[in-house]
This record gives C-alpha cells, sequence and structure tokens, in this order.
C-alpha cells in the first residue's frame, strides 16, 4: 500500500540540507530559516546522529521535535535522514544491532509520523560513499552491498509498518545505486555533483527511465558544489528540465565543508550573487547574446584612474613631504572596487572591497599596502577599458 500523504509530482521541493540542527537554539533555527525563506525556500533535510539518540533518547527526541515543529512555522518541511552512510560503522548492518537499531527507528518514527511538518524519510545518507563499500576487496564487495542493500530494505519496510502515511527515500550517492532498492522507496532520490551537462543530464536520463519503469517520482536531494564544478545554477537548471524537486548543500557557509558549500554566513550576507540567483530560478547568459560591461561608457573608469592618481599623489620638498591620507585613499579605491565588482573585471572571493574593508577595520593600517592596493586597481581599470 502505497503511503497516504505520497504526491505524485515532488517538484515544488525547493529543499535545502541543514546539517544537524535539533540542538541548535530556536532562535538561531529562525534567524537562518528566515535567510532561505527570502529565497522561497520550503524544505529542509537533516541528518540524525545514532549516537546522539543512545547517549540522551529524551534529550534528542524532544530537540528532534521542536525542530520540526520551528520549520514548520517558519514555512518548511523536514525530510529526517535516520542513517548517515559517511563514516558508516559497518557493525549497524550486522543482525546483532537489529534490536537496537529498530528501537531507535521506532523512536524516532513514533515521535514525528504526525507531525505536519513531517514530508517524508530518508532511511540513509548515501549508503555506498563510506570505506566499507568503496575501499572493499573485490571478493568482498558484492557481499557486502548486498548486506546494505537488504539492511535499507528492512527498514524502508520497518519505517512503512509503523508510519503508513508518510514516503520513505534513501539518499543514494551515485545513479547505479537506485535500482537495488527501488522497489521499496515511495520516491526515488539520488545526488547529483557532476560537472558538465553532459555528465548530469545522463544521471537524470538513466534515474528517470528508472522512475518511469516503476511509476515513482523522482528528487535529486543534494547537490550544488563549488569544489566538484557542480556550479548550483546548472544543477538547478537540470532539475528543472527533468521535472525534480532538489535540495542543495548546504544552508550555511561554514565548518569542514564551507569552503565549497553553502548559501549564508551567519550574519546573513552571501558569497555569491550567482547562487542567489540561481536558486530564484535565474541563470547567467553564456551565449554570444552576451554583452561586455563597459565601466567607462560615462567615463567613470577614467574619473576613477584620476581619483586614485590624486590620492596617490605626493607633495614633496627639499625637507618636507606629504601623502594624502590613508581614508581618502581608500575612498578612491572604493569608487574603483565598486567598478571593477560591478562590471564583472575582478574574481569575486576575495573582492577588493574586502580589502578596503580589511584596512578600514584596522587602527593603523599599513600606508604601503593601502598605496599598492590603489596602484593595482588603477591597473586593472586602465587594462580592462584599455585606457592610456
Amino acid at each position: 500500500m502505497r503511503a497516504a500523504k505520497l504526491k505524485e509530482d515532488y517538484s515544488f521541493i525547493r529543499g535545502v540540507c541543514y546539517g544537524v540542527p535539533y540542538y541548535t537554539p530556536v532562535e538561531q533555527v529562525k534567524r537562518e530559516l528566515g535567510y532561505g525563506r527570502r529565497l522561497k525556500l520550503n524544505s529542509t533535510r537533516i541528518w540524525l546522529v545514532y549516537e546522539h539518540y543512545k547517549d540522551n533518547p529524551e534529550r534528542f527526541i524532544d530537540g528532534l521535535k521542536n525542530y520540526v515543529r520551528t520549520a514548520y512555522e517558519e514555512g518548511y518541511t523536514t525530510m529526517p535522514i535516520l542513517f548517515n552512510g559517511n563514516g558508516l560503522n559497518p557493525d549497524i548492518l550486522e543482525p546483532e544491532f537489529k534490536v537496537e537499531g529498530e528501537k531507535y527507528v521506532s523512536d524516532v518514527v513514533n515521535a514525528l509520523k504526525d507531525e505536519p511538518g513531517l514530508i517524508m524519510w530518508d532511511i540513509m545518507n548515501e549508503p555506498s560513499c563510506n570505506d566499507y563499500i568503496m575501499k572493499s576487496p573485490e571478493d568482498e564487495k558484492e557481499a557486502r552491498l548486498s548486506k546494505m542493500w537488504n539492511f535499507l530494505r528492512h527498514y524502508c519496510r520497518f519505517v512503512k509498518g509503523i508510519d503508513k502515511d508518510n514516503p520513505v527515500t534513501i539518499g543514494h550517492t551515485f545513479r547505479y545505486d537506485v535500482e537495488p532498492t527501488v522497489e521499496e522507496v515511495d520516491v526515488i532520490s539520488v545526488h547529483d555533483y557532476l560537472s558538465t551537462h553532459k555528465e548530469v543530464e545522463a544521471t537524470y536520463e538513466y534515474v528517470k527511465a528508472i522512475a518511469d519503469k516503476y511509476n515513482k517520482p523522482l528528487i535529486n536531494s543534494e547537490m550544488g558544489c563549488l569544489g566538484r564544478a557542480n556550479p548550483y545554477d546548472l544543477a538547478i537548471e537540470m532539475c528543472e528540465k527533468y521535472n525534480a524537486g532538489w535540495y542543495v548543500f548546504e544552508l550555511m557557509i561554514g565548518g569542514y565543508w564551507g569552503d565549497i558549500h553553502g548559501i549564508f554566513y551567519p550574519d546573513g550576507t552571501i558569497r555569491d550573487g550567482y547562487i542567489i540567483a540561481a536558486l530564484m530560478g535565474f541563470h547567467m547568459n553564456r551565449t554570444e547574446t552576451a554583452i561586455k560591461p563597459n565601466a567607462n561608457k560615462e567615463g567613470y573608469a577614467g574619473r576613477g584612474i584620476s581619483m586614485l592618481r590624486e590620492a596617490l599623489e605626493e607633495k614633496t620638498e627639499v625637507f618636507h613631504a606629504e601623502r594624502k591620507p590613508v581614508e581618502e585613499i581608500l575612498e578612491a579605491c572604493e569608487f574603483c572596487a565598486n567598478l571593477l565588482e560591478g562590471c564583472q573585471m575582478v574574481p569575486m572571493y576575495e573582492p577588493p572591497t574586502l580589502k578596503i574593508n580589511r584596512f578600514r577595520n584596522q587602527e593603523n593600517p599599513d600606508m604601503t599596502e593601502v598605496r599598492k592596493l590603489a596602484y593595482e586597481l588603477a591597473g586593472l581599470l586602465k587594462d580592462y577599458c584599455q585606457l592610456i
């Protein structure tokens, strides 16, 4: 029997992975989810840590319920992940864990199954992405995979036995992992961090064929990674093309993955406006119709260079030399930096305005370094606008 809350189409999901938030202070959760709500995000995918449950089941369940309810009040549904394949302890796949595992899953499912904010269960995140599978001796690999698939099938059935309403899925690492458990899930879920249109489309074509064969909806529950050449706009564009709901990884910039994942810093500022545009459904023009910005169309590049030249000018006499104050140089720098950034003339991983703010926040900025920045900005403007 199919879950009562199962939908035929989950393309409405505009989701985000949100780590382990059930012990996070409520005010912080509201603030951070509030950032995402401005982008019309509407679902979170969260990791449950079995060791947290084992240490203090009551605190764990209370924190989990409070999070799901808080997220729902903020306009988000939640997909909890029961087990995590990353860093898997293979002992949980053994028969000896069954009583312990079922007690844990039963407590979690019974606690959340009637929550209106629950959208579906993810039985395990990336079951094949761990040393147990990926570093398996060749003569053991099939047996290990079989043990994993049996574990997942069992808990799909076990969760359905407790919760008749909410659908289950498995967040598979690779497209080839989908079919061994497809009959037990209600929603097919795959992660795609591939790097070109051709590679990403190959994943969707493969998984869509399985989805059509078994008449099951499809979502991409993890995508978007700067360090894997999987930009957010490519990932979201493909989801739109294949009518798949999505969860990007991840909401907040920070921690181990902060240098290649994430949308918002804790204060609500962003890393990259292109990510924000992609999440709102807008994509870069990468065709011959794109128009290169002209920073000097109204003479502003020339004006900026003149400002820098004047700021760097030194009045000298035999026994006297005078330089402009640091703030006057930085003011000219900011004028030019805004031109350079606005006209896409500089990389934005460390924009000139960041360097300017860094100097302004110093009590006694190094005059030589400030002047060096001004000189560099003038050179960039001259080269870009081909000014003499």
